[in-house]
């Protein structure tokens, strides 16, 4: 799991009928935990809004966070960080 900014938003008409009716954020993970990854498109199914610092759970762990077992789901939003001091 990472820690991350929801810097954007993304939408998508056309896609998995198992993504139908789903919210995706662009998550800028922070710098400690970037690891040479840049920008992430994560499934939100709680609500963030840009500007949050959000947890996100990835592979496997994300499809059965969000409720989606059988979707191509690689990143999801599965929490929000009420005070993100010390992240940055």
């Amino acid at each position: 799991m990472i820690a991350g900014k929801v810097v954007g938003s993304i939408v998508s008409t056309r896609k998995s009928e198992n993504l139908v009716g789903n919210k995706f954020m662009i998550v800028e993970p922070v710098k400690k935990m970037q690891g040479g990854a840049g920008q992430l498109v994560a499934i939100d199914n709680i609500g963030a809004g840009i500007g949050e610092y959000v947890l996100v759970a990835q592979g496997s762990a994300a499809r059965i966070g969000c409720g989606l077992d059988t979707s191509p789901v690689d990143a999801a939003i599965v929490g929000i960080i009420d005070d993100p001091n010390g992240l940055e």
